[in-house]
């Protein structure tokens, strides 16, 4: 049951002015306003929020290849962020964008910092980044969106080092359907392209690992298809716990609850992994899209997790 606007605005004012979110980096009017949304998926209202927190372009420093074509679809382009004196070595973090599997865009609007803000802040902190587009549900359904991740990652093993990216570090981030993309490409190795996956690690925010688990939507059957039962097939969950490459997944206190339920099953089938624990993060305060929105400002809860994985590689 929702609460009522003016429950709502009590709530959020609470959240607001808590003693623990005064202390975060997020904005106070932020929090607020995040919390009178609530649990909802809102790119339009999230992005009011953060737009004027991102930089506009031209990007200092940064050199940016956009629409490399990546495979035959046409959708299959990738944009290539780097800094402007090019070194060697660095990791590569590629970013799968959500869109409720039928939409959804590597940068959303010519002129939105979004998900050029990620690809900023991979660049700041030592990474080649890669931003990919996929095809789209209805017209390309399972398994395309895994077909395509791989693709990018045999497209980024053979292409980045001439860009100063270092093949053996592939970080694999997907968001919402992205996340969904990246672990169906991590958990289905009859989709690799690349030796092993060719991951160093991959991170899901927002995902679903199991399909047999709560009532499935339109946008997943649009994807996966109205034939419940595919679904144990082309569900992750069984894969990732099988596989060695290093897990992070993601959820926030605000997010729809399929999502946070999804984390909470994930993290507890992977403790029972033989290689123990995978990495499993709750985001106080930020919602579905908040929490990939807020990448690159003073906000790092979620980046800070990401560059210890990274790190420790775990």
């Amino acid at each position: 049951m929702s609460l009522p606007r003016r429950a709502l605005a009590v709530v959020a004012a609470l959240i607001a002015t808590s003693a623990w979110a005064a202390e975060s980096p997020m904005p106070p009017d932020i929090a607020q306003k995040l919390a009178e949304l609530g649990r909802v998926v809102d790119p339009p209202a999230t992005a009011r929020l953060y737009a004027p927190l991102q930089p506009k372009e031209p990007y200092f420093g940064v050199r940016i290849e956009r629409d490399l074509p990546y495979g035959p679809a046409e959708r299959n382009r990738l944009d290539v962020f780097m800094p402007q004196n090019v070194t060697s070595g660095r990791p590569v973090l590629i970013f799968v964008h959500g869109g409720a599997f039928i939409g959804g865009d590597k940068r959303r609007l010519p002129d939105s910092p979004f998900y050029d803000n990620i690809m900023l802040w991979a660049v700041k902190n030592g990474f080649i980044g890669v931003n990919i587009n996929y095809r789209l549900a209805p017209q390309s359904p399972w398994p395309a969106g895994a077909e395509d991740v791989a693709s990018a990652v045999q497209w980024v093993s053979k292409e980045i080092g001439e860009r100063g990216g270092d093949p053996s570090r592939i970080y694999l981030m997907g968001h919402s359907a992205g996340a969904f993309h990246v672990a169906n490409y991590v958990s289905h190795p009859e989709f690799y392209k690349v030796k092993n996956g060719g991951l160093k690690g991959a991170i899901m925010v927002s995902a679903t690992y199991d399909l047999t688990i709560g009532a499935v939507g339109a946008p997943e059957r649009a994807y996966y298809g109205d034939d419940a039962s595919r679904y144990v097939s082309r569900s992750s969950l069984p894969g990732l716990l099988k596989t060695d490459i290093p897990l992070m997944a993601v959820s926030s206190e605000l997010d729809l609850p399929v999502f946070a339920k999804q984390l909470e099953l994930f993290k507890e089938a992977a403790c029972k992994r033989a290689s123990g624990c995978a990495r499993t993060v709750m985001l106080p305060q930020h919602s579905h899209m908040s929490e990939v929105y807020s990448i690159n400002t003073d906000d790092t809860r979620l980046t800070d997790q990401i560059l210890d994985f990274v790190k420790t590689g775990k």
